[in-house]
């Protein structure tokens, strides 16, 4: 499989991906800029029916799959299975996914609401990826990998598209990095349509595994991770996305978990959103390293909004 990312299928999927992901809102607040010290434009992939980016690519990925294909199966922490889901659901496919013991019940139980047959197995992501694939080769079934195919990467690149086609070309964007999609479909459009825009990754310092591979241009395996970012807890990378990476990509930070709940705390105070840790990892980023991105023009992506209500209570300090 190729590992380029065609800029005319990222063109394609923003006219082909169902409406209700597409066009998600672009907004500034004049609080956030003085809290950060730079000029932030939010993307804001919290606003459809499963409350995160990930439909774009999964939407596109099911509509790519030859029709004989009836079963799926699949591996996730929680968003890249709804987005299958509600994507599987659409096309009278069936779906079979692997989440890691105790997930999100918030992200169990919606995948479960759209169809999805749901199996709690392993002690990480990683864990429940490898029993997905043993089922998915034992039973002939499609194995989907987040992060594994182009479809994953060009429909997360149509969020660029949209940055650009709203005249958003900054001097950084910030991305949240698990699996790879979402940055290197960022990527592959803004260094084609706005080239002199610095890229970075945003990975968790608990979960280093894609920043030491991007680092040493090779799959770096870590053997565990330890973040409540559950959606960016990679302990083994993806080949596809981290070769993806290279010539587009130009950094990788990582952040703690203290940055991240600043993070959501932020843009829950500030913007009124509730964005789960992984999914505020971009903003993270600019609150550590505030010198570095002052005075610039910054663009992230709030990339996924699903927690649970006692989350909600202990990362958002409500009563």
């Amino acid at each position: 499989m190729s590992h380029h990312v065609s800029l005319a299928r990222i063109q394609a999927a923003s006219r082909c991906i169902d409406p209700v992901f597409r066009n998600t809102p672009l907004i500034w607040n004049d609080e956030l800029d003085r809290q950060t010290g730079a000029s932030i434009l939010v993307k804001v992939e919290t606003v459809n029916p499963i409350r995160c980016f990930k439909g774009r690519g999964c939407d596109l990925f099911i509509q790519g799959l030859p029709h004989d294909t009836q079963s799926i199966i699949a591996a996730s922490a929680g968003n890249f299975g709804q987005g299958l889901a509600y994507a599987a659901r659409k096309a009278g496919r069936r779906l079979t996914v692997f989440v890691p013991e105790n997930s999100n019940p918030i992200k169990v139980s919606a995948m479960r609401r759209m169809g999805a047959e749901v199996h709690e197995t392993g002690r990480d992501m990683d864990e429940a990826k490898d029993a997905a694939r043993n089922l998915a080769n034992s039973t002939g079934a499609l194995f989907a990998e987040d992060g594994a195919h182009p479809a994953f990467t060009e429909g997360a690149g149509s969020i660029a598209l949209e940055l650009t086609e709203a005249g958003c070309k900054p001097d950084e964007i910030v991305v949240p990095l698990g699996n790879g999609a979402l940055l290197t479909g960022v990527a592959a459009w803004m260094k084609s349509i706005a080239p002199t825009t610095k890229v970075l990754g945003a990975a968790a310092e608990g979960a280093p595994a894609m920043q030491l591979s991007f680092l040493r241009n090779e799959v770096v395996e870590t053997k565990h991770v330890n973040t409540i970012a559950d959606g960016i807890a990679v302990r083994v990378p993806v080949p596809f996305s981290l070769n993806a990476m290279h010539g587009i990509v130009d950094e990788v930070l990582l952040v703690s978990d203290e940055l991240m709940l600043q993070a959501i705390r932020l843009a829950h105070q500030v913007l009124g959103l509730v964005v789960e840790p992984s999914g505020a990892a971009g903003l993270a980023a600019i609150l550590g390293n505030k010198e570095r991105f002052h005075g610039q023009r910054i663009a992230t992506i709030f990339a996924g909004g699903n927690v649970s209500p006692q989350q909600m209570r202990d990362w958002l300090c409500l009563e």
